[in-house]
């Protein structure tokens, strides 16, 4: 609880901050006030409780992804000192509205009450919408916000319309109460019907197919340092909200909602990686790979009673890959006209440290060892092959050879064609945000029990 009242308050003074033309300061205050936020967190491991009325939830769970998800904005924040400051008198308002945006999130992961998962579900998108469409003069980045607004507030009714059936069939809010009338029969037929509704609604945040189809669009057309906020803080945020609604809320998966589960992550995983491989646009290719990702993801929710501490290390794995990969994309494409592969041609050559740390990232997504991208699979696999689904794992596995195809495209041709540009100086915060992500999905590559011991 301590946690989102100093979130909401430091995103308050970073509005402030302008009044009085601290600019310059805002940034590192912002940086060094979450890393101090991040501190508090880590103190909540050991004093789990609930708050007014059991709307704020504080478990291992809650303070596990929260302190990802500050991490990831940490990590953000300090990428928009370089990637903002031709909008100065603007700083203040991307920096605050990130901060809030995290705000939503950690109450999405939080909630004891379907309230608060609505209230933070709709900060996290407002802020989301805003920063899509921040580039008011990119006919891009205008289409990319409208695009996202529209579909998230499609979502966003949906997610609605389910609760107010959940309530109608249990009459109250509260999630622990939820849980306990579900154990039981007797439960009216839109019960179910409200938590499919939910479930579709999540679907749609998390970009897993049939209900991906804005994400290549938004992507493509967002600023990049937006893309990379909506690729790994919300995609992650997202993934653990659901696994946190479907635990609980129901005691077990019937045999209809797993098997809608099953097909939903074999469509992402394979309809993302196939249409990743066509991809010209890094930004494109990464969001469907996001969506394969999610594929993947998902599989923990078959094993809804064991598979928490698996799900906050892929999770974990994926953003710090995501982060580190964004570091060097951002860099690489800012004020080129595209995000085309091209960009990047010959940058093995033109800036070694980029292009290996571009490469390691790329390399943890697909699942190869050393990083922990491999051994997040791994436990992923070896969980839904305990949970009887042998088939799906045998998909999953194709599908990360197929995604080899796509990461590679990109590595090749840092390493095997020539670039048309000239080595230029890059500023300190992209080596300082780029090398900290990848060297710390290496150390829980080679030490993932520092992440799955948490939440046993």
């Amino acid at each position: 609880m301590n946690t989102l009242i100093a979130i909401a308050g430091l995103g308050v003074f970073c509005l402030i901050a302008e009044i009085f033309n601290l600019r310059k300061l805002l940034v590192p205050v912002a940086v060094i006030g979450l890393l101090t936020i991040l501190g508090l967190n880590l103190t909540e491991f050991s004093a789990p409780g609930s708050f007014y009325n059991n709307m704020i939830v504080v478990d291992k769970f809650s303070v596990a992804f929260s302190s990802l998800f500050i991490l990831l904005t940490v990590f953000l924040l300090t990428l928009s000192h370089d990637v903002y400051k031709e909008h100065p008198t603007k700083i203040s308002d991307f920096v605050a509205i990130k901060i809030f945006l995290l705000s939503g999130a950690v109450a999405m992961v939080s909630f004891g009450n379907l309230s608060m998962f609505f209230l933070g579900i709709e900060v996290l998108s407002i802020s989301l919408y805003i920063l899509a469409a921040s580039e008011r003069l990119n006919l891009k980045s205008n289409e990319a916000g409208m695009k996202y607004f529209l579909m998230g507030s499609f979502a966003s009714g949906i997610i609605l319309f389910g609760i107010c059936l959940v309530y109608g069939a249990t009459g109250t809010f509260d999630i622990a109460e939820i849980y306990d009338l579900s154990q039981g029969a007797g439960l009216p037929s839109w019960f179910p019907i409200g938590i499919t509704l939910i479930i579709v609604g999540m679907l749609f945040k998390i970009a897993a197919v049939p209900f991906h189809f804005w994400a290549p669009d938004v992507y493509e057309g967002s600023p990049a340092l937006t893309t990379a906020t909506m690729s790994t803080l919300a995609k992650v945020v997202a993934m653990a909200t659901l696994y946190k609604l479907l635990s609980g809320m129901n005691a077990s998966l019937t045999p209809t909602f797993e098997m809608v589960i099953i097909i939903v992550s074999i469509l992402s995983m394979t309809v993302g990686n196939i249409m990743a491989l066509r991809q010209k646009n890094v930004k494109r290719m990464l969001a469907f790979s996001g969506i394969s990702h999610a594929g993947f993801m998902l599989m923990a929710i078959l094993s809804l009673s064991s598979a928490a501490s698996t799900l906050l290390y892929y999770t974990a794995a994926y953003a710090l890959a995501g982060i580190a990969s964004f570091a060097v994309i951002i860099y690489i494409t800012k004020n080129k006209e595209n995000e085309d592969i091209v960009n990047f041609n010959g940058l093995g050559k033109t800036n070694p440290l980029m292009a290996a740390i571009l490469t390691a990232s790329l390399l943890s997504m697909a699942g190869i060892p050393i990083f922990s991208g491999f051994f997040a699979k791994f436990m992923l696999f070896t969980q839904t092959i305990k949970a009887g689904y042998l088939f799906l794992v045998i998909v999953g596995v194709v599908n990360s050879i197929i995604s080899v195809g796509y990461y590679f495209k990109l590595i090749l041709a840092m390493y095997t064609k020539e670039s048309s540009e000239e080595k230029q100086a890059v500023p300190f915060v992209y080596y300082f945000v780029a090398v900290v992500a990848i060297v710390l999905n290496i150390i829980l590559g080679l030490s993932p029990s520092l992440l799955t011991n948490l939440l046993n």
